[in-house]
């Protein structure tokens, strides 16, 4: 009986034993599983990042394929400390090429977080040779970089582009979307260290400008010495293609190196062409001249009796030299430079037809260039509250309206176009990365004057020019301009010293291929136009018609007649 119940006992306690075993087996495999997707789940997160996989930005030419923006590499270095297993080695080495401190290096490998960022921008020299050592726990990503081969050449019509990858100002602002292509998120693990990212991407579209660099970098290279020789403080020089509206250069001194963006002063990446307003003064009298023949109040041979002052509603409209002239015909008007002459054919034009003619030019307005920054100008209205009668006189001479640089070339290059107003542009041909090719084509905003009108105010200007042996005129080539000098308003006024003075010309008149506009802003050599811009337009013409191939008006007149 003993016998038989010690088995049983045994039995039970087999089952007993069984039973735990189970309970203990299964306590441990559930707490495996817990712990297996806790590890999983932390190790996810502890060393996986999200990495932007950029696709390479479009690169910039010039019109004739000189590069002017790429792109360049760079590299970010970092550290996963945890996973560094030799210390003191790994600092010896990244010392001796970052050129870190040593202390510095092992502060950082000491630290409990799971990356450490120890350069941001690190070279590709440096890059490529850390990646060569092949180090545990060195995290060593490439980062695109903007790159301007030629520095400062052209940078305001270029841009730059920040760290985050987007453009700013000029071609790169304006054109961010196509340069920047498509990117792609990916999710990037720190082992082994290296994004394998790409797959899926839509690299940006390359974009070829109308500027001519040859030419850009004569206007570049001319402004500089101009501000020198007339101790100006600054100065904007653009060349527009009156036909097309194509813009073969547009510089601005003081100017700034995209490469160099981050320690710049920001004030000078505005580009003072489309972005700053002035008072353009006498060289508004092409316009207002323009009106007057367009609305039949005067033809060409027309008279009127320039006294020394015109009043209006209180005011006073001198000329320059505060003399009256007496019996002047148009021509005169425009050589001379005449505001009471100016300010008469506003009075006989009258208000309504003249702000409609300014708007027909589409002066004051944003012109549509296709850079980025660009501003309206000021131009009161009958009806404005702050618009007064005399504004209609003071407005013929280019006084109490603001305009940009831009605006004003675009209006003469219409005079100089038989009347047709062209939209100015700056992309002439868009490459897509599958290939496929789109270029721009001539856009005719409207028509600011007819062609009647533009053949004779060609000819007056040229002939104005000529008539006072103006500094403006070239060897060799018939040029139609006018010469402004504007004062600069201050509070209360104007600057009793300071002005701005200008220039805006084309040719050869018998088929314009250019118009150039000089501005020099407060020259101390001299406060009139005539005296700093124009000459500064004679030499900068001198050697453009040179880069362009445009033979002087005897040989063009020997080819077209067949000698």
């Amino acid at each position: 009986m003993h016998e038989t119940l010690s088995r049983r006992l045994g039995f039970i306690g087999l089952i007993l034993i069984s039973l735990a075993g189970l309970i203990v087996y299964r306590l441990v495999s559930l707490q495996f599983e817990i712990d297996t997707a806790y590890f999983a789940e932390t190790a996810l997160t502890e060393y996986t990042y999200k990495v932007t996989s950029r696709p390479p930005r479009g690169e910039i030419y010039d019109r004739n394929g000189l590069l002017l923006a790429t792109n360049a590499i760079e590299y970010e270095i970092g550290i996963s400390p945890v996973l560094i297993y030799d210390r003191e080695g790994t600092a010896e080495k990244l010392s001796e090429i970052m050129g870190l401190p040593l202390e510095e290096l092992e502060e950082a490998m000491a630290s409990p977080q799971q990356y450490v960022l120890l350069e941001r921008n690190a070279p590709a020299t440096v890059g490529q040779k850390i990646l060569e050592l092949d180090l545990d726990g060195v995290v060593v990503t490439p980062t695109p970089r903007r790159y301007y081969p030629h520095g400062t050449l052209c940078s305001h019509v270029i841009g730059f582009v920040a760290m985050d990858d987007i453009g700013y100002y000029g071609i790169e602002g304006y054109y961010n979307n196509i340069l920047q292509g498509e990117v792609e998120v990916d999710d990037q693990s720190r082992i082994p260290f290296e994004a394998t990212g790409g797959q899926g991407w839509r690299s940006g579209s390359d974009l070829y400008l109308t500027i001519d660099s040859e030419i850009q970098y004569l206007a570049e290279t001319t402004l500089a010495d101009a501000l020198v020789e007339h101790g100006a403080q600054s100065g904007t020089i653009i060349v527009l293609q009156p036909q097309t509206g194509e813009i073969l250069a547009m510089a601005s001194l003081p100017t700034f190196d995209p490469n160099q963006f981050t320690t710049t002063d920001a004030s000078l990446f505005e580009n003072p062409a489309i972005n700053k307003q002035y008072e353009p003064g006498s060289v508004f009298k092409v316009v207002t001249m323009a009106l007057a023949l367009e609305e039949g109040v005067v033809e060409p041979d027309s008279t009127y009796n320039d006294t020394d002052m015109l009043e209006v509603a209180g005011v006073e409209i001198r000329n320059w030299d505060r003399q009256g002239h007496g019996v002047m015909t148009m021509t005169d008007l425009l050589a001379k430079s005449l505001n009471v002459g100016a300010a008469t054919l506003s009075l006989r034009i009258g208000p309504i037809d003249f702000y409609q003619g300014l708007d027909d030019f589409m002066l004051g307005e944003r012109t549509g260039i296709d850079l980025e920054g660009e501003i309206t100008g000021m131009i009161r209205r009958p009806g404005n509250e702050n618009w007064f009668e005399s504004d209609l006189a003071t407005n013929s001479f280019g006084q109490g309206l603001a305009i940009t640089p831009l605006q004003m070339i675009t209006a003469v290059g219409a005079v100089a176009n038989d009347g047709l107003l062209m939209q100015p542009h700056m992309v002439t041909r868009r490459i897509d990365p599958d290939g496929e090719t789109s270029d721009s084509e001539p856009w005719v905003l409207g028509r600011a004057i007819s062609a009647e009108t533009a053949s004779d105010l060609t000819r007056m200007l040229s002939t104005a020019l000529r008539q006072e042996s103006s500094d403006a005129l070239v060897e060799g080539y018939a040029i139609a301009g006018k010469t402004g000098t504007s004062e600069i308003p201050i509070p209360g006024g104007y600057d009793p010293e300071k002005t701005i003075a200008s220039f805006v010309g084309y040719g050869p008149i018998d088929n314009p291929q250019f118009v150039v506009l000089i501005k020099l802003d407060k020259p101390t050599s001299s406060r009139w136009g005539s005296q700093t811009a124009a000459p500064v337009f004679s030499q900068f013409v001198s050697r453009l018609v040179v880069l362009m191939e445009i033979p002087p008006d005897s040989v063009r007149g020997s080819l077209a007649s067949g000698q």
